[in-house]
């Protein structure tokens, strides 16, 4: 008796455990703040701010409320750019697996906005997705995966409306295990391509490893970068990759307590190591920091 087929990824996370390694937990870019807490009816409140290294500092504070009854999730947002976000999505409520939202976005200053209208349908080895960029194009874009037997073949498209053509094409072939995932990605019509691949040594340690060609790079090679995570302990890990460019990036997280999350991010150009502090325009420095009650 063959055994049931779990729901895949959806497109966006095919790969996902070799990204996750290799761009989380590396606070390079500044220091950032993040502080969540939940009242008892289940309304979630975020803060977050980021000032980045030339010093500019960007926020946001963010209202989630979620009705897990009737499947209803709302989530209202005000950036520091003045930017008004809202999303409103509902789940499992007119067929089981198909979760529809509505996100929309708003400039007052400038006039700007946007609307986004997502379907997302999830069963047993299909996970498809479709959205309609309404003030953009419109442009329709949907974005299908197929698993079975841990193998995993995706594809995505964007079509402009109003030109009746379609404008972008991509395609991905992976296999996911409990202990590792390999993935090839085909993007921007099929010009660059990406493979990726994770390995979960033991488990205490992850490595993993990402290579991408650009057809269309006046430079020609393939970028290569690789990495590796270790648990020190179950309240904190240590992080490192380096790429072919010589970028060496080092990350420490510790959970200082429940709820509370500290980490620190170094990046240090391999080749520029003759500049006198870390806090030169070759080197990088951040810390990040959450709260959640």
């Amino acid at each position: 008796m063959a055994l049931p087929q779990p729901v895949p990824p959806s497109w966006k996370d095919l790969g996902k455990s070799s990204n996750d390694l290799l761009s989380k937990d590396f606070p390079i870019q500044g220091t950032a703040l993040e502080v969540k807490t939940k009242t008892p009816s289940g309304v979630v409140f975020k803060v977050a701010g980021n000032r980045d290294t030339k010093a500019a500092i960007n926020g946001d504070i963010e209202t989630k409320y979620t009705d897990k009854a009737h499947g209803l999730t709302f989530t209202q947002a005000w950036t520091t750019a003045n930017v008004l976000r809202t999303q409103v999505e509902i789940e499992n409520q007119i067929a089981k697996g198909l979760k529809l939202d509505l996100a929309t976005a708003l400039l007052p200053e400038k006039g700007q906005k946007s609307a986004l209208l997502n379907a997302t349908y999830k069963q047993p080895g299909l996970h498809t997705r479709a959205f309609l960029d309404v003030f953009k194009g419109p442009t329709f874009t949907a974005d299908t995966v197929i698993g079975r037997d841990g193998f995993l073949v995706g594809a995505e498209a964007s079509y402009n409306v109003t030109e009746g053509r379609i404008t972008r094409y991509s395609g991905a072939v992976g296999f996911s295990a409990p202990e590792y995932a390999v993935a090839l990605h085909g993007l921007g019509n099929l010009s660059t391509f990406a493979a990726s691949y994770y390995h979960r040594v033991s488990p205490d340690v992850e490595a993993g490893a990402k290579a991408v060609y650009d057809t269309k790079s006046t430079t020609g090679g393939v970028n290569l970068e690789v990495g590796a995570k270790a648990y020190l302990d179950s309240a904190a890990f240590v992080k490192a990759k380096i790429n072919n460019a010589g970028i060496l990036a080092l990350g420490y997280t510790q959970a200082l307590r429940p709820g509370v999350k500290a980490s620190f991010g170094l990046a240090l150009d391999t080749q520029k190591l003759n500049e006198a502090a870390p806090t030169g325009p070759a080197h990088k420095v951040g810390a990040s920091f959450v709260f959640e009650a």
